[in-house]
């Protein structure tokens, strides 16, 4: 059984990287919506953790900054 998504959806992540093979106006669509929940949704998402769970948080910082040292 899956543990659901995180930022994307297994499908989101198989057109986003390429692996399926969509129209290009459907991949638009998926990078909206992808683009959208970044934007809008999980500044929320991170500011409940950051305040109330700071260890997720933390992780959560990590992971995003990790690349960027």
């Amino acid at each position: 059984m899956s543990e659901g998504r995180a930022l994307m959806t297994e499908r989101e992540r198989e057109i986003l990287s390429g692996e399926a093979d969509v129209k290009d106006n459907y991949r638009y669509k998926v990078e909206s919506q992808v683009r959208s929940r970044i934007t809008k949704r999980l500044e929320a998402d991170v500011e409940v953790l950051s305040e109330h769970y700071p260890e997720m948080f933390q992780s959560l910082q990590g992971l995003i900054c990790e690349d960027s040292e």
